[in-house]
């Protein structure tokens, strides 16, 4: 189970991966639907997604060091985890700014990881339940903010997002080159086969990580600007009400 050489042959969209990934559409989903009932456990959810994000962190890198494969290109650079950073730091104290990055970048890409992941071993593997454990938990945290601390995301925020995850990826590029690693996957595709294998080489791999990432941060927003204008909705035809009394 903790094995470095043991469990290595994830097949994608195998029966523990099918699995695995309606374990969580399916929980998620039920988060939402009753999202009033669990208002009364907001605490509960609150530190436990707290601790699972903790623990995956500082276990893999625990993992690494005791089956000494520990490398500089395992340290919680990636895009992942610095959502799972920003979770964490959002859990200790509000800031509207810190969860306009969060919700861009921990809510669709996790999910994404996790649909084609970039892993190797298999179920019961420490690494794949760790793995999707981490990228479950980083969407789980946004919505817990959006349904039960009342963060909201306007319009505006989709180009200040992007934005500022571009001006992120400087210091990460320059860190890659000096590291010779491969953080936010900008020098290249990862190792295993995922969604980042079919943006080509190159210069082309850059410019096509741009055009997704512009695309991912579109779509992410859409869900939040529909909820947005249903709010408003309502909101107006409260106070029309009100009037009409």
């Amino acid at each position: 189970m903790f094995s470095a050489t043991e469990m290595r042959d994830f097949t994608l969209f195998s029966l523990p991966h099918v699995i695995t990934l309606l374990i969580f559409f399916t929980t998620f989903f039920m988060f939402i639907y009753y999202r009033q009932k669990l208002v009364k456990y907001k605490a509960i959810l609150k530190w436990s997604l707290f601790t699972i994000l903790l623990f995956c962190d500082i276990s893999l890198q625990v993992h690494l060091i005791v089956i000494k494969q520990w490398q500089v290109s395992d340290l919680p650079l990636h895009v992942c985890s610095l959502s799972a950073l920003l979770a964490l730091y959002l859990f200790l104290r509000k800031n509207q700014r810190m969860f306009y990055l969060l919700f861009f970048m921990g809510f669709l890409p996790p999910i994404l990881s996790m649909i084609s992941p970039d892993i190797v071993h298999q179920f019961p593997h420490f690494r794949f339940i760790r793995y999707f454990l981490k990228h479950s938990a980083i969407p789980f945290a946004v919505l817990y903010f959006i349904l039960f601390e009342g963060y909201r995301v306007p319009r505006k925020a989709v180009l200040w997002s992007f934005l500022s995850i571009n001006v992120i990826a400087i210091p990460i590029y320059l860190l890659n080159r000096l590291l010779d690693t491969n953080f936010f996957f900008l020098a290249a595709p990862s190792e295993t086969k995922t969604l980042l294998t079919l943006f080509g080489s190159g210069v082309m791999y850059n410019i096509s990580l741009e055009i997704v990432a512009l695309i991912v941060c579109i779509i992410t927003y859409i869900p939040m600007g529909i909820l947005q204008k249903e709010e408003g909705k309502k909101l107006r035809d409260d106070k029309r009400m009100v009037r009409d009394k």
